[in-house]
């Protein structure tokens, strides 16, 4: 008889992977990042335990979205004061905070709980091409499936 695997909290080990995002599709390279911060590419992976790795992504500022996304797409927050709505097109916010549109398309796709916050503390995303984990050596993940398709 076979039994289930359950990882427990202290015997996952963290790995480290390095994700380029230049040219990649940000929904895609979103949804993968997403997965690998939950530990879903693992066969270890255990809903009530953090069973992710780490993840750097470089290029942050390149990040491809088709169409007139750039300008028409809208991200709104409110300040938390009376008429504090705000909006700022994405072409703008990654002008002004490159990383920003990148961290909030991952943040979304993550669970709205405890864990879901602590595996998200894991992201760390640069705008250019240098980063400081060289110590951690992390893997390059191959970025073919998150290129635009030509049509």
């Amino acid at each position: 008889m076979n039994k289930t695997y359950h990882a427990k909290p202290g015997e996952v080990q963290a790995a480290w992977q390095l994700f380029d995002a230049d040219g990649a599709v940000l929904g895609r390279l979103a949804a993968r990042i997403a997965m690998v911060l939950q530990g879903k590419h693992h066969g270890r992976y255990t809903a009530h335990v953090d069973t992710g790795d780490f993840v750097i992504v470089l290029n942050a500022e390149k990040v491809f979205m088709s169409g007139s996304k750039r300008d028409d797409r809208m991200h709104r927050w409110h300040t938390g004061y009376i008429g504090g709505l705000r909006e700022m097109s994405v072409g703008d916010m990654l002008e002004k905070h490159p990383t920003r549109v990148l961290e909030l398309a991952v943040r979304r796709m993550m669970p709205k709980t405890r864990m879901g916050r602590q595996m998200l503390k894991k992201l760390k995303i640069y705008a250019g091409s240098e980063h400081s984990h060289a110590a951690q050596q992390p893997t390059a993940v191959d970025m073919t499936e998150f290129q635009p398709k030509d049509s």
